[in-house]
């Protein structure tokens, strides 16, 4: 199952108390574990660096301990090496062993001797040996002639033109420092201190764990010293460790973390440049971490405690927060089921819930009063359809009586009365017979021209309307009922009826691109730009509706432009004298389109 599934499953059962308490206590979490992995990274890191930092300033104190003490043993061998009355003549003496005169020369070199190393416990033996075979001491062990067969004694002459260290194999626990002795630059012999191994023992006692082990290797990377701790047999692994000889002279010191035979180590090297000899300390990565092992279940368990106390705030907090919501739930639910006389609990807080509280009660106030609103008008609009019922026998009666009307002027030859008793039949049947919204040019057409033949009565005379159509096609666009009308009756008002003899109407009818225009001109008086602003402005002054259909010319303006925007509507044009011009724009629709609902 993947997240985001899961996460579709669990999310819409949650609220937002849900939602809040999962997103503090995963935030608490996220924190918590994201801080104690911080800070047990960082103390196993520090507790690495202070055991290397600690380990090395051992070694370091160890190495500069044993070269002020080795120091010293070469400056007791450059005394004895340069003493020629006592240990050059001595040995180039040709006295026998057993005489007096080598009793003397021992007793003589043996003061001397004891004089260089007494106050210096460190110090286990000083010999001086003549490649002659001749052997004298002050310490311990027990040494003679046959040393000068020994590997020791190579060595010294070897490499003792200075000083020579060497922790010497068998069973003497010692470092030894020899330096030959020469005479008219030939060698005669060696002087050789033995540097206590307690010594040695103390000075490198170095131990941040109990298991950790540390090697001292000459320069030839023999074992000079190795802690008490050390196994007696070790792996080849680690003695490659161990007996790696590094490539750089000089004094060097490094610290690195190895794997040795699967187990850690931290590995810390150094060279003296006073001897050469290389001190290495091995020292367990568990043994060391171990503290931090116990601080680190430590630091987890303070965590759980504080985790656990996290979870509990979140939890009373999120309910405290959501209180309010669940309570305007409750009155929103209420209100779902049709209650909106429910008990309110008042919300006084100055927050957003608090803001919603208030817009949500002036909602069911405001829809209160709508309802009653809605009440009202069913209740008035029950009355109006009474009223309707009980008015609609008027329009009938009406258009019987008016073809009674008709029906007796064609039998008493009164062709005038029957002309004006039809087209009002005619132009009735438009107005309250039609209930369509749209009619089509040819119908606007034909009601204007029962208008004219009624009116042209009150004038004693015929009204001249010339009908103008670009193409017959035009007269089948749908356009609003009775939007000629009103203009027509204006015209004859405004225009003819003022000019009396010689008055004219023009209505032409054309297409410009997907528009439908009529033009309605009149050879009257014309207007003025104020009188044409004030019949078109909502706020000029109130216009006479027309006297039959009681549409004035603004009202016909505001139906298209609501019906179909702009630019659409009427325009007039006039010059006070000459004429009077209504342009009405329609769009072309035809009688097979959708018509368009006017805009409320």
């Amino acid at each position: 199952m993947t997240l985001s599934s899961l996460r579709n499953k669990i999310s819409p059962k949650l609220g937002i108390q849900g939602k809040i308490f999962m997103a503090f206590g995963l935030l608490s979490l996220l924190s918590i574990v994201t801080i104690t992995a911080i800070i047990y990274i960082n103390m196993r890191e520090t507790i690495k660096h202070n055991a290397i930092t600690s380990v090395a300033d051992s070694i370091r104190q160890a190495d500069e301990s044993l070269n002020l003490m080795l120091e010293e043993i070469d400056r007791l061998n450059t005394i004895a090496v340069t003493n020629k009355n006592t240990v050059i003549d001595t040995v180039l003496s040709p006295s026998e062993e057993i005489s007096y005169e080598w009793f003397l020369e021992q007793k003589r070199i043996n003061e001397f001797l004891s004089s260089l190393i007494d106050y210096k416990p460190y110090i286990s033996r000083i010999a001086v040996i003549g490649l002659n075979g001749k052997v004298f001491f002050t310490g311990n062990p027990w040494i003679d002639r046959n040393f000068l067969k020994t590997e020791t004694m190579e060595f010294m002459l070897n490499n003792g033109e200075r000083h020579a260290y060497l922790k010497q194999s068998g069973t003497s626990d010692a470092i030894s420092v020899g330096r030959v002795i020469r005479y008219n630059r030939e060698t005669i012999g060696v002087v050789m201190v033995d540097l206590n191994y307690d010594f040695i023992r103390n000075t490198y006692g170095v131990k941040p764990t109990a298991d950790s082990v540390l090697y001292v290797l000459d320069e030839r990377m023999e074992l000079v010293y190795r802690s008490d701790s050390a196994p007696a047999s070790i792996s080849p692994q680690m003695e490659k460790t161990i007996y790696a000889n590094p490539q750089a002279t000089g004094t060097i010191q490094e610290a690195k973390e190895q794997k040795i035979d699967g187990k850690s180590y931290i590995v810390v090297s150094r060279r003296s440049e006073h001897t050469g000899w290389i001190t290495r300390a091995l020292i367990p990565l568990d043994s060391l971490l171990s503290e931090s092992v116990k601080i680190r279940n430590l630091i987890v368990e303070v965590s759980v405690i504080v985790f656990i106390a996290v979870l509990i705030g979140s939890l009373q907090m999120s309910s405290r927060t959501t209180l309010h919501i669940r309570r305007l739930k409750t009155m929103m639910m209420r209100v779902k089921d049709g209650n909106l006389s429910f008990p309110k609990t008042e919300i006084n807080t100055k927050d957003e819930i608090g803001e919603l509280y208030r817009v949500f009660i002036s909602m069911v106030d405001e829809l209160k009063r709508l309802m009653e609103d809605i009440r009202i008008s069913e209740q008035a609009k029950h009355e109006a359809e009474l009223t309707a019922l009980q008015a609609q026998i008027r329009p009938h009666f009406l258009y019987n009586s008016l073809n009674t009307i008709k029906y007796l002027a064609k039998l008493n030859g009164v062709p005038n009365i029957e002309e004006v008793s039809g087209s009002l039949i005619e132009l009735m049947r438009g107005v309250l017979g039609n209930s369509n919204e749209f009619l089509t040019v040819r119908e606007e057409l034909d009601y204007v021209n029962c208008y004219v033949s009624i009116v042209k009565y009150k004038y004693m005379g015929p009204i001249p309307v010339h009908i103008q159509v670009e193409d017959d096609a035009l007269l089948d666009c749908r356009v609003l009922k009775l939007m000629l009308q009103p203009i027509v009756e204006n015209a004859i008002l405004h225009g003819i009826g003022p000019s009396a003899k010689g008055g004219f109407i023009l209505i032409r009818v054309y297409g410009e691109r997907e528009d439908l225009l009529i033009e309605i001109m009149d050879n009257g008086p014309g207007m003025s730009q104020e009188k044409m602003h004030s019949l078109l402005e909502e706020s000029g002054r109130k216009e006479s509706p027309s006297r039959f259909s009681g549409i004035g010319v603004r009202n016909v303006h505001e139906r298209i432009c609501r019906m179909y925007g702009e630019p659409y509507g009427i325009k007039l044009f006039s010059e006070e004298g000459l004429y009077t011009k209504v342009e009405i724009r329609f769009p072309q629709m035809r009688a097979a389109e959708n018509l368009p609902e006017e805009v409320s």
